[in-house]
């Protein structure tokens, strides 16, 4: 695919970026997309590799093998190089139903995989697809794609994060009338409000939720279903339900002071900032602001990340980030081969800029907080750390410094109890709504689960896959009780 000697005639190019003292100004997305003409030379890098790992989509270890999507990466980089852009972007949407999204936040598990990367730097599949959604908006490719036939039949959809908004675009295509529930004031579900303007900007989430809107998909907002209505009554209006609410319940510090005010889960922190950008008349909690204050993040990951970057651009006093963990490896450990997802020692965009103003890298691996400290009101003002050695306390290393707010982005113990107990569904060990092996049927009839809520937290991408998944079984559910 693409030019039979491209891995050896260009280097791969990584993302262009806004200059960090510039995107530090404002929220607006920090990546920029590549020239066509650069483009075109990174899509020639594709190997004719005969066996190709980037869009295997296999869970392997405790980690992934490509793309779970299954996207058709050779083809499209191999149509991209070709300058045949109108047949990549309908090559990719053949199994894709939002690459806007993926081409912005997903850390592109298919490049972990890519063959050339076994050696040499993978190709940048993110980029291309970054690139071919810029190039279908300019181009007039982003018009409704409206059913047409209808089935008659009704399925309702709670939560509207990537998994339900992937369950609605196939079920609504496939000409079920789908409504989706959503507790908050606007769709996105994280897409909105847990992922920052500066890596997804929200008209690219409002111009999704348009075209399927478009479409004839319907979205119920402010709806919590399960503390505004019984959810069982939904099984009397709809045929089916789909379960997509996601892995909400934050894994918080158990320390002592850990219950004073300015100790916060980070994805409520993020989703105040993004109100506030997006929303003028919203003034936001003076407690969820970094604006001068001494700022704490403890975990890393995506959302430490974006804790990071986000409190930069509040004019945090200082940024700090905690990781119980020993850091990463620069190269592949032996135990960790190709083609699995590489565990190497990576610096985000967030990290960068605060190296940038601070002069040094924000994270502090093997350290965690052992106490929260206050003042007589209640609020944090410092904090004691200790170092760690495999997740042990190393004695005589207690330090204490000042705090200001302290964010907790430790991930997440699972789903809400609220709706699963009123329909009283089964769950999994880990508390997620149960389904059979390779099935998103739950324990209740015509009822289905997708997503976090299913699978436990994860990456978008996945999110997407099992969205898709779950409508295909749920429409496969549906032709049957039709056909009886």
């Amino acid at each position: 695919m693409g030019k039979p000697t491209g891995f050896l005639e260009f280097d791969r190019l990584e993302a262009l970026s806004r200059p960090i003292a510039e995107r530090l100004t404002d929220f607006a997305e920090f990546h920029t997309v590549m020239p066509v003409e650069t483009l075109t030379d990174q899509a020639a890098r594709c190997m004719d590799c005969g066996v190709s790992f980037c869009h295997a989509g296999i869970s392997v270890a405790n980690t992934s093998i490509g793309c779970p999507l299954n996207n058709l990466i050779p083809e499209i980089n191999d149509l991209v190089y070709r300058g045949r852009y109108d047949e990549a972007y309908q090559r990719l949407c053949r199994t894709h139903p939002f690459p806007e999204f993926t081409g912005r936040v997903c850390p592109a598990l298919c490049e972990g995989s890519c063959t050339l990367g076994e050696h040499a730097d993978p190709v940048s599949v993110k980029e291309i697809e970054h690139f071919l959604d810029q190039y279908a908006a300019d181009s007039g490719l982003l018009t409704p794609h409206i059913p047409r036939l209808r089935t008659g039949r009704k399925v309702a959809i709670i939560g509207s994060g990537p998994a339900g908004l992937a369950c609605a675009e196939y079920l609504n295509q496939e000409g079920e009338q789908v409504t989706v529930f959503e507790r908050r004031d606007r769709p996105g579900g994280l897409l909105m409000y847990g992922i920052p303007n500066m890596k997804l900007d929200k008209t690219i989430v409002a111009r999704r939720i348009q075209l399927m809107e478009a479409e004839g998909v319907r979205f119920e907002l402010n709806a919590e279903v399960g503390e505004g209505f019984d959810p069982r009554e939904l099984l009397d209006t709809y045929d089916a339900l789909i379960l997509a609410g996601g892995s909400t319940l934050p894994r918080m510090l158990s320390v002592p002071g850990a219950d004073l005010i300015g100790v916060v889960p980070a994805v409520r922190y993020l989703e105040q900032a993004t109100r506030c950008l997006i929303d003028k008349e919203f003034a936001g909690d003076e407690v969820l602001n970094a604006q001068g204050k001494d700022v704490y993040i403890v975990g890393g990951g995506d959302t430490g990340n974006d804790c990071v970057a986000t409190a930069l651009r509040q004019h945090a006093k200082s940024v700090t980030q905690f990781e119980i963990v020993a850091k990463p490896v620069v190269e592949r450990a032996a135990d960790n081969p190709w083609p699995l997802w590489p565990r190497v020692f990576k610096t985000d965009y967030g990290q960068l800029e605060a190296i940038e103003v601070f002069g040094s890298d924000p994270r502090e691996f093997e350290t965690s907080i052992v106490e929260v400290l206050g003042d007589a009101n209640g609020r944090v003002r410092g904090i004691k750390t200790m170092r760690y050695n495999n997740f042990k306390p190393i004695e005589g290393t207690e330090t204490e410094r000042p705090a200001g707010l302290i964010l907790i982005a430790m991930g997440f113990l699972g789903p809400e109890r609220t709706l699963i107990d009123a329909l009283g569904l089964e769950t999994d060990a880990r508390g997620n709504v149960a389904t059979a092996s390779g099935s998103y049927a739950t324990s209740l009839e015509s009822v289905f689960a997708a997503g976090d809520m299913r699978r436990g937290q994860s990456l978008v991408v996945w999110a997407l896959m099992e969205g898709r998944k779950a409508a295909e079984e749920c429409h496969a559910y549906l032709n049957e009780q039709t056909s009886r």
